[in-house]
């Protein structure tokens, strides 16, 4: 009970802040339920929860999805997810972490002093973007700050950008989890039945929550929400890193 409502709590903020942001699960739930958890069940539960809540803000949002920008990251995410799997069998989780902790903070930090700065959207920063964020959606369960860093940087738009990253999500949710399984990085955690349908009612509620706040935020709220929550995420992984090299 003790660890099943912090577990609750986590996934119904996350998917909550995955409705305002666009990416926000991982981000705000990864680092409670990798603690709770442990490091491979919790991405495990991350990647499922976030391929759920994607899926139902799909819906709501299609129309609103720039797919030219999606096909190609979503691309790249997914080759960038192999490797991913292949380094979680040889490198130390508690270093990776620690290491794109600290790269996502720089990234963000540049990206939000470039001020009123534009970069041009080229094809060499979606593919950067895409393969990083594929990589550490797998090693660390975090790949919304690889893209968030590409949207401030090039000046996406927030309600395209929050509702493109929906396919997007699903998309490397689904082909993390595929890669982890066929290459034997980790297994269907087992946790009991009563705990899946709470976790998934928590989604489902979390994301009404969420639908409801949306229409009272304006865009440039929601965007300082997403760096701040993109900060708050790189934190959390230094400080989760860190204390797993210390147990």
């Amino acid at each position: 009970m003790w660890t099943t409502v912090p577990v609750i709590a986590a996934v119904l903020i996350g998917s909550s802040m995955q409705r305002i942001t666009g990416m926000g699960f991982a981000l705000v739930a990864a680092p409670f339920l990798v603690l709770l958890l442990g490091p491979v069940d919790g991405v495990i539960v991350v990647n499922v929860c976030g391929a759920l809540t994607s899926c139902v803000i799909l819906m709501r949002v299609f129309r609103q999805v720039d797919w030219r920008r999606y096909g190609l990251l979503a691309a790249c995410a997914v080759v960038g997810i192999v490797p991913g799997s292949y380094v979680l069998q040889f490198v130390s989780v508690a270093w990776l972490e620690i290491s794109i902790g600290v790269l996502v903070a720089a990234g963000l930090t540049v990206s939000v002093n470039l001020g009123r700065v534009v970069v041009r959207d080229r094809l060499g920063f979606r593919v950067i973007a895409g393969v990083t964020s594929g990589f550490m959606n797998t090693t660390a369960g975090v790949g919304g700050p690889a893209v968030s860093i590409y949207a401030i940087a090039t000046g996406w738009p927030q309600r395209s950008f929050a509702a493109t990253m929906q396919p997007y999500f699903l998309t490397i949710g689904l082909a993390s989890l595929s890669s982890k399984f066929a290459l034997g990085s980790a297994d269907v955690p087992q946790l009991p039945t009563v705990v899946w349908i709470l976790i998934g009612c928590a989604c489902i509620i979390g994301l009404i929550v969420g639908d409801l706040l949306s229409t009272v935020i304006e865009p440039h709220v929601a965007r300082r929400l997403l760096v701040i929550v993109a900060y708050l995420g790189s934190i959390a992984t230094i400080v989760r890193g860190v204390l797993e090299l210390l147990t």
